[in-house]
């Protein structure tokens, strides 16, 4: 529940199916998403699929979360 969203690749409205990978920070991700030995596989991934790669941060804006 937080309207901080990062979007690092596509332009399609929110999807109705996610899949959450949680990181240690943004900047990991960040460094994962960019790093040579990933490149491979992401640029596989795009080039035969449409999706998106979101950083959303963990947090509950309305503190109704336990997190």
């Amino acid at each position: 529940r937080t309207p901080k969203i990062d979007r690092i690749e596509g332009d399609r409205r929110s999807p109705q199916i996610c899949l959450i990978i949680e990181w240690p920070s943004k900047q990991v991700a960040e460094a994962f998403y960019s790093s040579d030995e990933y490149r491979p596989f992401r640029e596989s991934r795009r080039a035969g699929s449409k999706g998106e790669f979101l950083l959303v941060a963990g947090e509950d804006v309305s503190n109704v979360a336990q997190i």
